[in-house]
């Protein structure tokens, strides 16, 4: 195993600035090359808790507008109109696209690639949930209702 600091978030892995083990292989045929992590040297160690230090209070600011966002989002409900069959079916499927559009017009700017279905796949009228992430700690649920159009 060898140690490298991730350059940028990298799933299943951990988040920027973070030092984690990996298989050698895998930090020197991929993360390295791809310009997703460098080897955790001393000086690179130093480096990144500098960089650290000096970006927590920048973080802590965005951390708390999350949470203040997290709070308006909190018990929100949207209603996204879909053509469907007359059994219910929606013709294609709802996903975080029309999510995210539907949270723009109620005036929250979030990005789709943020937002995840619990259920897969969107296919009739009915409630469903969607788990936003606003900050790498703040995440929020929010429900959302299919109805036809």
């Amino acid at each position: 195993m060898i140690e490298v600091i991730l350059k940028e978030d990298v799933a299943n892995l951990g988040h920027k600035n973070d030092i984690v083990k990996v298989k050698p292989g895998y930090g020197r045929n991929y993360l390295i090359p791809q310009g997703l992590a460098v080897l955790a040297t001393q000086s690179a160690r130093k480096v990144n808790a500098e960089n650290q230090r000096q970006r927590a209070h920048k973080e802590e600011k965005v951390r708390q507008e999350a949470v203040a966002l997290a709070a308006k989002l909190e018990g929100k409900k949207i209603t996204i109109g879909a053509k469907t069959s007359s059994t219910g079916k929606i013709f294609g499927s709802v996903n975080n696209i029309q999510i995210a559009e539907a949270l723009e017009k109620e005036g929250f700017a979030i990005e789709r690639r943020n937002i995840t279905i619990k259920d897969d796949q969107v296919k009739e009228v009915g409630t469903y949930t969607a788990n936003i992430k606003l900050h790498r700690d703040v995440k929020v649920a929010i429900e959302f209702e299919v109805v036809p159009e």
